[in-house]
């Protein structure tokens, strides 16, 4: 391949500015820009043909004429001048076959997302390009006419162009993993949108109060809009877990609306002690990001005092929300209060001890869940049990088991749908009174 006879052939056909002439060539040469190689490609085929225009060769002329043209090459237009020769019409206002000329522009596409962007806090960034189909369709064809095999796409160019210019003028990086924001570009029609991604704070919350659901419960009469069942709240229960938390996020982030994920859930009659329960909060297009964790933990519980309570905010990703579900399934360890029916004997703690520690709990699911869970058996494990009395006719139990274990049922048995619970392994009706979660056990 002779990179110049290639170059002319294509300048022969199509109007081409120096960056997609040179674009054709990219992965020739090294640090270099594509405006460098077309410039560069240009100035040699011009010296060639004043060469030959020298010397009195047709070719020599036809070239430059070309060069001056569709190569819009001033220096070959100066040329021509010089030689005698009348020069082509003046190609400033010529269009590039390939990318409409729309590469003169970027300074002002830059100061088009530089006031876009200039509300919101960011580190890192995208610019994606958006193509009309036309200019990638006429890309394509060309590469197959003129069988580039070394060259770049536009779409390409103008993304690293714009990246570098944008990084220039705001100090931020690039980033094509997981960016704060991704600015979308379209060059040729000079429109910029910017897509704001989400940004995630992992913590652990306590729930310090029973009667508390940990996620907004709506009135299941108005489905949220509001009617006399729900006082017109549109809710069941007034707060949640996750309102007490995604208030104050919103008003520091400014964002849109939140989401909030948590490593499984308690029951509403439940409290969560202990370490607290690992959770992520989500917030849709945050304009601030940049958060004093420590401050917003601070509000979050003074704002809840006594109702919630949150620790070890950190800054997340949507990895740590997918880790987050995986292991709902994790070690837990609860503490029930069970009365009973019956006396209780000193003989019916040692049993209850040594019948559930390390044991494999198979349990249907419970009556209580049915109308929202799939009917199936699910087996969990049991390691450890601890029991204590507290009067003759209750108890407290301490489990440690694996996550999805359904405490108050492996107390009453749910019908038979539990096997190996406590009223059967006693012979003795036993309810639970109050339960707590003690401790989730995962790394965050």
């Amino acid at each position: 391949m002779d990179i110049f006879e290639t170059s002319l052939e294509m300048l022969r056909k199509y109007p081409l500015c120096d960056r997609c002439l040179g674009r054709q060539f990219a992965m020739l040469g090294y640090n270099l820009e594509n405006f460098e190689r077309g410039r560069s490609l240009k100035l040699v085929l011009t010296l060639q043909a004043s060469a030959l225009a020298q010397s009195r060769n047709e070719k020599g002329h036809d070239t430059l004429q070309v060069l001056a043209k569709n190569g819009f090459f001033l220096h070959a237009n100066a040329t021509i001048v010089q030689l005698g020769n009348h020069s082509p019409s003046q190609n400033d206002s010529e269009i590039c076959y390939l990318c409409e000329s729309s590469f003169k522009n970027l300074d002002k596409v830059v100061r088009n997302v530089l006031r876009n962007v200039s509300e919101l806090e960011y580190a890192t960034f995208l610019a994606g390009i958006i193509l009309p189909i036309r200019v990638e369709e006429r890309e394509d064809e060309f590469r197959a006419e003129f069988q580039v095999n070394y060259g770049e796409s536009v779409k390409h160019e103008f993304g690293r162009s714009f990246g570098k210019r944008i990084a220039e003028k705001t100090g931020k990086a690039v980033e094509f993993m997981n960016p704060d924001i991704v600015i979308l570009i379209n060059p040729f029609e000079e429109n910029v949108k910017i897509q704001v991604n989400p940004l995630f704070v992992l913590g652990r919350y306590k729930k310090l109060v029973r009667d508390m659901p940990q996620s907004i419960w709506f009135c299941s009469n108005c489905r949220g809009k509001g009617c006399d069942k729900c006082d017109f709240t549109g809710k069941l229960y007034s707060e949640s877990v996750e309102e007490l938390i995604s208030k104050p996020f919103l008003e520091a982030t400014k964002g849109e609306k939140t989401s909030f994920h948590a490593s499984g859930r308690e029951d509403i009659d439940v409290r969560m002690l202990g370490n607290g329960r690992p959770f992520v909060i989500e917030v849709t297009k945050p304009k601030k990001r940049f958060l004093d964790l420590a401050a917003l933990e601070r509000t979050i519980n003074n704002c809840s005092k006594g109702k919630i309570e949150v620790m070890n905010l950190r800054n997340a990703n949507r990895d740590d929300v997918r880790r987050l579900k995986k292991a709902e399934s994790s070690r837990k360890e609860y503490r029930v209060t069970i009365k009973f029916k019956d006396d209780l004997k000193d003989t019916d703690l040692v049993l209850l001890e040594e019948a559930l520690t390390n044991t494999l709990i198979k349990q249907r699911t419970p009556l209580r869940v049915l109308h929202r869970r799939a009917d199936l058996t699910r087996e969990r494990y049991i390691y450890e049990v601890k029991v204590k009395r507290c009067s003759s006719k209750k108890a407290e139990m301490d489990i440690l088991c694996q996550g999805g274990l359904y405490i108050k049922e492996l107390v009453t048995g749910d019908e038979g749908r539990t096997a190996c619970n406590v009223s059967g392994l006693l012979g003795n009706e036993a309810k639970p009174i109050q339960l707590d979660v003690l401790r989730v056990i995962m790394n965050t």
